[in-house]
């Protein structure tokens, strides 16, 4: 089992920065594949961003050049930095952690772009 909490969501203005955490706990060695997901309102939850084998990187069409994934291996956390945020990218962000047997998700945490 995995559990994971995410942290770092808000409300920012066009063209702002917030980097989202996810902590995960439990069985996280398992872990192969570490992920960011959204789901906007009205709309089906889309990944955002995976890292995977700790250095490959996919990212969506609609962030790539503005957001970064990264995991700190101290302490096993993983990031989303987003940068030049657009109010489009309002929504309820999910970490995701997928293992050979099942996958993960976190509560979500809400990021709000608005003037």
């Amino acid at each position: 089992q995995v559990q994971l909490v995410e942290s770092g969501g808000g409300l920012v203005q066009p063209g702002g920065s917030l980097r989202l955490s996810c902590a995960p706990s439990g069985s996280i060695f398992d872990i192969i594949v570490m992920g960011w997901y959204r789901q906007a309102p009205g709309k089906q939850r889309e990944v955002v961003a995976t890292l995977s084998g700790g250095h490959v990187t996919n990212y969506a069409d609609s962030v790539k050049g503005r957001f970064t994934i990264s995991k700190d291996t101290s302490n096993n956390a993983w990031y989303l930095q987003m940068n030049n945020l657009k109010p489009e990218d309002t929504a309820i962000y999910y970490c995701n952690a997928e293992t050979h047997w099942e996958g993960y998700w976190g509560q979500g945490t809400r990021v709000t772009v608005s003037s």
